[in-house]
């Protein structure tokens, strides 16, 4: 199966959005909101009551989408939905802000986009489609005016690693997509800067 299109998380896709991450939100009831909200707002996937694990991030997901807050990014192949990849403004993401590894040098950057996250149903994965979700995450913020992307990949060392670990992306794969490797290094986190040009 190849990837028909790559396209905003619009209102109009939440479903397909919700369908692809399944009942638990992708990675442990995260919903792609742990960037998003302080840590006393998230809800772990180790709340004491089963019931309500990961349902504040889904509303918060979802209330987002329908604010007309662009979130993200799904892939489409001919049978729907098939990856994502969390892809917007760097102050959308409130702990990056916090990070004691990952913020900013110079959070007053201006045009400063991040990618902090990609999930892909399991069938899906070490087939390239993270690369072409990195492809078409480049391409969306340029075209909304971003200056620079950020992200923050885990180094395999050319090795592998559970998706659960390298759901922020692979060192190797940004390199790939001509990323420079900027700020700090911590023993397993750098920081990837692409500069965009634009038209």
């Amino acid at each position: 199966m190849s990837i028909v299109s790559i396209e905003p998380a619009t209102p109009d896709r939440w479903d397909d959005l919700e369908n692809l991450f399944g009942p638990t939100g992708a990675y442990g009831h995260c919903w792609c909101t742990f960037f998003r909200r302080r840590a006393k707002d998230h809800t772990e996937s180790t709340t004491c009551d089963r019931s309500r694990r990961g349902l504040d991030n889904k509303e918060e997901l979802r209330r987002l989408t329908h604010d007309g807050k662009v979130p993200g990014l799904l892939a489409y192949d001919e049978n729907g939905p098939c990856g994502w990849v969390s892809v917007a403004p760097r102050e959308d993401f409130v702990r990056l802000a916090r990070s004691r590894t990952l913020r900013p040098a110079d959070p007053r950057e201006p045009g400063v986009w991040a990618l902090v996250c990609f999930w892909l149903p399991p069938r899906r994965r070490r087939r390239g489609l993270g690369s072409r979700l990195l492809d078409g995450a480049i391409d969306y913020a340029r075209s909304q005016g971003a200056r620079v992307l950020e992200a923050y990949p885990v180094d395999t060392m050319g090795g592998r690693a559970p998706s659960s670990e390298v759901y922020p992306g692979t060192v190797e794969m940004f390199r790939r997509a001509g990323f420079t490797l900027a700020g700090h290094h911590t023993s397993e986190r750098l920081v990837a800067r692409l500069e965009l040009k634009t038209d």
